[in-house]
């Protein structure tokens, strides 16, 4: 029987394949498709922008609650039961999303696709990568992710697709049931597997064989309790957080801006165009940043391309489409490093011991601050001087620069003086 498990592959890198295929629903259904769903949601009802902005605003709020309690889940039930449930909540929350008759209905629905996309997420990601792998576990993390910005790819114009050919209804019908056997299919063939059920090792490496540990960070450790007065963990959550607030207002409301000037078919080509831009700028980012970089300086010169593309979409107006274009590859250019590059910056400022308490807390902060975003927006939006869901977006581009623009200047504030 040994012999027969030393000749079996390494099952770790099948599970990076099953869950890259995880993050592109969970985030092409989950994370890019409420955008989609509020413009097709006010149309079909006739309900107000801001109201249903507070719809996509409790989606991903509730989602911030639920990453808290997903390791005691994970423990109760495992993590195949949690991923299926996770699944199946998402696909009837999205059918609630294109049946909702009712303000009250359209919020219950907002429930089960927040709760639901969040055990598809990046907290479920990591859950599934982290037994496979201790040394590769960045290579691995990196490639699953890209699941996720491959799904914003291929469901922006797709949800645009089915919906005008098939309806709301039975385009949440097809894409939920797919999505679920899918999904079910996975949690039965793959997370259901561990390391040790297969005698396999983390990196496939028997520990005999592990490389000696690299040395650890040179920097101090902090005092216990001290975290929330350190001057650069508080800039960085701020950083972090206000540059999510500004981009997931935004892009909540950029397809349904994009619409009246272009049409919802080439609006949907060109919401999975910013995707796309997102993968190159933060491959570029990989690929050129020095190691003795300043992070925050990286950070910075990011979001200040997306101010860019927001100051872009202002001059375009309703009119110039190549600039409505350049607008959405300069902010779409910025949507990776938003989230890749803040925990860079925690590993190279504090000591190792730290970072696993940073880490998770900027990202919690993050997701929490980002929740309010596409109902604030919403509300901005309802402000703007035409009145009107036309393309007049002005009040929503201007608070994404001001906002990105306190971005900047949290991280600046927080860089180490030498």
């Amino acid at each position: 029987m040994s012999s027969l498990s030393v000749k079996l592959p390494f099952f770790g890198w099948y599970t990076v394949a099953a869950t890259f295929v995880l993050a592109i629903f969970g985030w092409g259904v989950g994370f890019y498709g409420p955008p989609i769903y509020l413009q097709v949601v006010v149309e079909r009802t006739g309900w107000s922008v801001a109201l249903v902005s507070a719809a996509v605003t409790l989606h991903f709020l509730i989602g911030a609650v639920v990453i808290a309690n997903l390791p005691r889940l994970y423990r109760r039930l495992g993590v195949p039961v949690v991923t299926s449930l996770g699944a199946a909540l998402l696909a009837a929350g999205v059918l609630g999303w294109a049946i909702a008759g009712e303000p009250w209905q359209l919020f219950s629905a907002a429930l089960l696709s927040g709760v639901g996309w969040v055990a598809m997420g990046a907290a479920a990601v990591n859950a599934i990568i982290s037994p496979w792998f201790v040394s590769s576990r960045p290579a691995a993390l990196s490639m699953a992710y890209n699941g996720a910005s491959i799904g914003g790819v291929i469901f922006s114009p797709l949800w645009v697709a089915l919906i005008l050919a098939i309806g709301f209804l039975k385009a949440a019908i097809v894409v939920g049931t797919v999505m679920a056997v899918a999904i079910f299919t996975l949690s039965i063939f793959v997370f259901s597997k561990s390391p040790a059920q297969l005698n396999q090792f983390p990196d496939g490496i028997r520990p005999s064989e592990v490389p000696a540990a690299v040395p650890p960070s040179a920097a101090a450790a902090l005092p216990k309790g001290s975290l929330w007065r350190d001057r650069r963990f508080l800039t960085l959550a701020a950083g972090m957080a206000f540059g999510l607030f500004a981009q997931i207002g935004l892009l909540a409301h950029l397809f349904s801006l994009l619409v009246p000037a272009i049409g919802p078919q080439n609006a949907g080509l060109a919401m999975g165009g910013a995707t796309v831009a997102a993968i190159v700028g933060r491959t570029v980012v990989g690929l050129v940043m020095p190691a003795s970089a300043d992070r925050r300086l990286v950070a910075c010169a990011s979001y200040a391309v997306q101010i860019g593309g927001s100051l872009t979409f202002l001059i375009a107006g309703d009119a110039n489409v190549t600039l409505m274009i350049i607008g959405v590859v300069l902010f779409g250019a910025g949507i990776g490093n938003a989230t890749s590059l803040p925990p860079l910056i925690a590993q190279a400022e504090f000591a190792k011991a730290d970072v696993a308490r940073v880490v998770p807390l900027i990202v919690a902060i993050g997701q929490a601050s980002y929740s309010f975003a596409p109902a604030a927006f919403g509300a901005l939006r309802t402000m703007s001087p035409s009145g009107t869901s036309d393309f007049d977006g002005t009040m929503l581009f201007a608070a994404a620069s001001v906002v990105q623009g306190a971005a900047i200047a949290s991280f600046l504030l927080g860089r180490q003086t030498r």
